[in-house]
């Protein structure tokens, strides 16, 4: 199982904790309470309802319809409080490899790209990091923020600063290659 189904299954495990819900309202939730995140597809939903049923994590809860076709409830089953429980509980690793398009093409650019055209291509990553930067903190700063979006964006900010940082290093670092180069 990878990382990526895992915390989809908790996180929808965690959104069951409050309550019965049926597939709609559950991506709804996770698309309201993790508003930076990949929204989930219906498919999704419903897929990991279905493994989180055969697991024992979830069972149904009932059915109602809303003017349209039978929609069923999920409860959090004992067995998956536990399971959720545990998942919070452990400390996630730090990320044993670097898997970012930003660093691949960096890398590449570097690899296949005269001095002058990787500086380019930094220096407007950088500038598309500054912009984004400036957006996530308008939306924290909004008046009206709610606290899933401020921490959605100080989340989103902490990795832009850091790129940013890499961007800034990466850069002095070309420069000096070039000179190393080209003396």
């Amino acid at each position: 199982m990878n990382s990526e189904a895992v915390s989809t299954q908790h996180v929808l495990l965690g959104l069951l904790a409050r309550g019965p819900r049926h597939g709609y309202e559950l991506k709804r939730a996770h698309d309201e309470r993790l508003p930076r995140a990949r929204p989930l597809a219906f498919g999704q939903v419903y897929a990991t309802l279905a493994r989180l049923q055969r697991d024992g994590l979830v069972s149904p809860a009932g059915q109602e319809r809303e003017g349209g076709p039978d929609r069923t409830s999920y409860a959090l089953t004992g067995e998956g409080r536990a399971a959720l429980d545990r998942w919070l509980a452990t400390v996630e690793p730090p990320m044993p490899y670097v898997a970012s398009t930003l660093f691949a093409k960096v890398v590449v650019a570097l690899m296949v790209a005269d001095a002058e055209r990787a500086r380019a291509y930094l220096i407007a990553q950088r500038r598309a990091h500054t912009e984004r930067l400036r957006e996530l903190t308008a939306v924290k700063t909004a008046p009206a923020a709610a606290l899933d979006e401020v921490i959605a964006a100080d989340f989103a900010i902490a990795h832009l600063d850091a790129d940013l940082r890499w961007l800034h290093t990466t850069l002095e670092r070309v420069a000096d290659w070039h000179r190393e180069v080209h003396s």
